[in-house]
């Protein structure tokens, strides 16, 4: 009788332990709203990258546009097409400049980082163009703006810019503390992350994919400036949060995030500092909910529009927890 038996295979390793991860079901519950333009803004990104190969991997390339595509598609679900094509663009380059010169890149190199971003800096005060050849990000960024000041022109091209620039300072900040020997405290760090998180850009992109704006007196309303701030908070913390395991599993220096600064803060292990920051963002979520409930009751047009706005933002947020784009792999 002939021997069938299969050779054994090798076992699998073991999946990591799941760690604490905040419950939002009862602040952001899904189903959350889904623009129809979907698929197209994924097929839209994948082809502007195809002009502008900001991402050499085809693998990354396509979890970018994935998740740029579909979590667009729950940030601005009433949005047009074009208003959402330019906003996942915006956000798209963002992230791979990101990928791509900051992080520990941009600590390893932060001549060339800073180098990169005076570039960007030329290109966003609207100085023509800087000396030198900017490369495939610098006529990528050309591009955007050009989009953005047609659909926007005035103080919303302004604003929007503005952040831009702010969301290159945090890049940089980022970078230069990555590996630095001065540990960064929780405060600075709370203050900082909503650039790195890029959350700010993605408020002041509201107005442009959606075609309202706010009027001063709006914008300085202390509850709305309240609920963007715990809005911005819960975008970072939950990105921290999914993104951890991943950035934890390269060589070098434990990820610049929040669980890594709770650990140090509280003497604690990582489930412990995992807990710590689950409740802090149920805390900041609990708060949003609150004031989105009270600032729709009382607010009308544009301030009504830009408080559900910043709910489908929050929301975009929570789901973006699941993707794939943050799994070890």
């Amino acid at each position: 009788m002939t021997d069938t038996a299969q050779p054994a295979q090798p076992a699998q390793p073991a999946a990591p332990p799941a760690l604490p991860m905040p419950d939002l079901g009862h602040t952001f519950p899904g189903p959350f709203a889904v623009s129809p333009h979907a698929h197209d803004i994924e097929r839209q990104t994948t082809e502007w990258l195809g002009a502008f190969p900001l991402v050499g991997s085809p693998g990354k390339l396509k979890a970018l546009c994935n998740i740029t595509g579909h979590g667009m598609a729950r940030t601005f679900p009433t949005a047009d097409r074009e208003g959402l094509f330019l906003c996942a663009d915006l956000l798209l380059w963002l992230t791979a400049f990101d990928d791509t010169y900051g992080e520990a890149a941009g600590a390893r190199d932060p001549a060339g980082l800073v180098r990169r971003i005076g570039e960007c800096v030329h290109l966003l005060a609207g100085h023509g163009e800087p000396p030198g050849d900017t490369g495939v990000f610098g006529a990528a960024l050309r591009d955007l703006l050009a989009r953005l000041r047609e659909r926007a022109p005035g103080t919303r091209y302004l604003r929007l810019t503005t952040h831009l620039r702010d969301n290159l300072f945090g890049i940089l900040w980022e970078a230069h503390h990555l590996d630095g020997p001065d540990p960064v405290g929780l405060a600075d760090y709370r203050a900082m992350r909503p650039h790195t998180v890029f959350v700010r850009t993605v408020m002041a992109a509201a107005e442009v994919a959606l075609g309202y704006e706010l009027t001063e007196r709006q914008r300085e309303s202390a509850a709305l400036r309240e609920l963007e701030s715990a809005v911005a908070d819960l975008a970072g913390w939950i990105n921290d949060l999914a993104s951890y395991r991943k950035e934890a599993a390269h060589d070098g220096p434990p990820p610049l995030s929040l669980p890594t600064l709770l650990m140090r803060q509280h003497a604690c292990g990582l489930d412990e500092a995992f807990r710590l920051a689950s409740r802090m963002c149920e805390d900041r979520a609990t708060r949003a909910g609150a004031l989105i409930t009270e600032l729709t009751g009382t607010g009308d047009g544009a301030l009504r529009e830009h408080v559900g706005a910043l709910r489908s933002i929050a929301s975009s947020y929570v789901w973006h927890i699941e993707h794939a784009r943050y799994r070890v792999s």
